[in-house]
Parts: C-alpha cells; sequence; structure tokens
C-alpha cells in the first residue's frame, strides 16, 4: 500500500490527506499539536517538521509540505523547515512536493506562467522563491526528487483568504464589501479542493519531478464580479463594492496580518491571472466549478 506523510493540517493539508486516504493510501499527518483529519487510513502524529521528519517519513512514496510558519515570522522560521524537508526527503528516498504560491514571481506581467524566473521584490517572495530554488538545487544535483505546486488566492471554507476576510462575510452580512484592491481587474482564484488534487497528482505522477505546478483556476473573476456571484449564490442582496481608501489601508495594517499582507498589494492593483494550461495538458485536472464552491461557502456560514 502507498505510504504518504503530509505536513500540515489545516485546510490544505487536510483536504490532501482525506483525498489520498480515500483513494487507498497511508496517510501520516504531522503537525506540532498532533491534530488533523480522522480517517482510517490517517495516523496523526505530533513532531516538529524541522527535526525528526526523517524519522517518520521513512519508507513514504511522496512527503508533501503543507505547512508554513505564521506569516509574520517566514523570514525567521522558514529556512528550518525547508531544511527539515529537505533532509527527510534525501535521507528517505521520499519525493518532496512543497506548497507554494505565486509570491516568488514578483510583479510580472500576467498570465503568469509555471516557467517563469523567480524574481522577487518583496520580503515574502524572496522567503518563497528560496524554498523553491533549495528544493530544484537538490533535485538537479539527484540528492532528491523534488516538484512545486503554485496556487492562486485561495477559495475554501477555513482558509486564511482574502475572500474569507474582505468579502464572504461582508455579503452574508448584507454589509458594504471595502477591499484593498483595483476592484475590476481579473484575478485568479483557487479551490482548497483543487490545490489538494494537484498536489495528489504531482505526487503519483513521475514526470512531474523537478519543475513547479500551477493549479487549475477556479475563476479569474475581478473583486466587483466575485462578490456580486456569491451574493447570487447566497441568496442575498447584490453588495456595494468599493476600493478601500488609503487611510482605511493604513488602519487596517494596525492589525498584524494585514499589516503583513501590506507588502504583497501590487498583486492585487493589477491583473494576477496564473496560467495553468500544462497543469490541465500534462496532469488531466480541471477545477471545481465555480458555483458549487461558492454553494459551499454559503452553506458553511
Amino acid at each position: 500500500m502507498t505510504f504518504h506523510v503530509v505536513v500540515g493540517a489545516g485546510p490544505t493539508g487536510t483536504a490532501t490527506a482525506l483525498l489520498l486516504a480515500e483513494s487507498g493510501d497511508d496517510v501520516r499527518v504531522v503537525t506540532r499539536r498532533g491534530t488533523g483529519p480522522e480517517h482510517a487510513r490517517i495516523e496523526l502524529t505530533a513532531a516538529d517538521a524541522t527535526s525528526g521528519l526523517a524519522d517518520l517519513a521513512e519508507g513514504a512514496a511522496t512527503l508533501i509540505n503543507c505547512a508554513m510558519p505564521p506569516y509574520n515570522r517566514w523570514p525567521e522560521e522558514t529556512p528550518a523547515l525547508s531544511d527539515g524537508l529537505l533532509h527527510a526527503a534525501e535521507r528517505t528516498g521520499a519525493g518532496y512536493v512543497n506548497l507554494s504560491n505565486a509570491y516568488g514571481y514578483g510583479p510580472a506581467g500576467s498570465p503568469l506562467a509555471d516557467d517563469l524566473p523567480l524574481r522577487p521584490t518583496t520580503i515574502k517572495g524572496r522567503v518563497r522563491a528560496q524554498m523553491y530554488r533549495d528544493g530544484l538545487a537538490a533535485h538537479e544535483a539527484g540528492r532528491l526528487r523534488f516538484a512545486e505546486v503554485r496556487p492562486a488566492d485561495y477559495l475554501g471554507v477555513g482558509a486564511m483568504a482574502m475572500f474569507n476576510w474582505f468579502i464572504g462575510p461582508q455579503v452574508q452580512a448584507g454589509q458594504e464589501v471595502v477591499f484593498p484592491a483595483d476592484l475590476d481587474v481579473a484575478h485568479s482564484w483557487t479551490y482548497i479542493g483543487d490545490v489538494a488534487k494537484t498536489l495528489a497528482a504531482v505526487a503519483r505522477s513521475e514526470r512531474s519531478w523537478g519543475t513547479a505546478w500551477h493549479t487549475p483556476q477556479t475563476s479569474d473573476m475581478s473583486i466587483r464580479e466575485i462578490a456580486a456571484r456569491f451574493a447570487t449564490i447566497a441568496g442575498r442582496p447584490q453588495p456595494s463594492v468599493r476600493e478601500m481608501t488609503a487611510l482605511e489601508l493604513h488602519t487596517a495594517t494596525a492589525d498584524p496580518l494585514m499589516a503583513e499582507s501590506a507588502e504583497m498589494q501590487y498583486l492585487y492593483q493589477r491583473e494576477c491571472v496564473l496560467d495553468w494550461s500544462r497543469t490541465a495538458a500534462e496532469l488531466g485536472l480541471e477545477p471545481t466549478p465555480l458555483d458549487d464552491v461558492l454553494r459551499e461557502l454559503a452553506a458553511a456560514a
């Protein structure tokens, strides 16, 4: 029976572990507190992924990383996590699949292809880019097999996502949607279930190693369009939508999470669309329909 190790049990880690388990594979989920989804084929293990992960990954076909340090501690804590994952993959022979995002590209033109050079201009972008470069260097040196999966903005219940902070609750409450972005440019949105499908497909494909893969995008709707569509699906009045003012954004950065998000605002002030055509062609993946995702979000509110 194929055995996988999934590091992290947030919405994406949980969805990935369940997808693998429900297909008949065995999964060990590793988190600091030993939390995660309940399933007969899932073993929950409490451990620090920066050390001792190699013992837990012994015999695993793949090591799938869905963990990341707290947003405000990426630069300080990510290197140790990356080193722990690389060491475990190299020692055990498990294929290492890292879940990342589009930060490493920097303010490149849209659509973003998955073979673009990484030219980050932000602290968080440099952290993401370095994690990929370290994994790719180890792969090219023949020390391990490495691949990376890059989604766009998340859509999904429980996700730490701009939609869940600035759009969904406001639409459900009949309130104004105030978003720190150009409201009318195309923007890619990724369902967490499709992230899980991509991670699983990459982990199981011998053709996937040594490169990055974009997840299928559920939608490329603008902020204004997706807020309106969610209102229709949720049976709520059409919302008033406006761009957050500079003063409002400055005030919002008093919140630690928003303060950390400020450097990534360029992603929302221009078109940001991911090209996932290679994923569709080579891995045979398609996105979950947007209305199905929005119904799930509306039902969970």
